[in-house]
């Protein structure tokens, strides 16, 4: 079993507001959990309207489809309006 995790450090440059922060980033995870079939979650930054941590989880029994699926994860995000991507990484395990 091959697990990999996908962190990725965002920057917000519209919201006002922790709840629009809020609004931006919901709409963001639950678009990649339904396209990607992947586990998402806000892991840091909770308290700052314009930056944000996410880690996104996937599960396989081989390296290169957990690789690939992370890698179009990071694609989507990076083709969002809505956020810039400041640094990212992959790791499998």
């Amino acid at each position: 079993m091959v697990v990999g995790v996908l962190h990725i450090e965002l920057s917000l440059a519209s919201p006002t507001s922790l709840k629009e922060k809020r609004r931006i980033l919901k709409g963001l995870m639950d678009r990649l959990r339904r396209r990607f079939n992947i586990s998402i979650a806000e892991v840091d930054h909770q308290d700052s309207w314009r930056r944000a941590s996410l880690a996104v989880a996937c599960v396989s029994n081989q390296s290169n489809p957990v690789y690939q699926v992370l890698s179009q994860v990071m694609n989507a995000v990076e083709r969002d309006g809505g956020v810039v991507v400041l640094d990212y990484a992959i790791e499998l395990r």
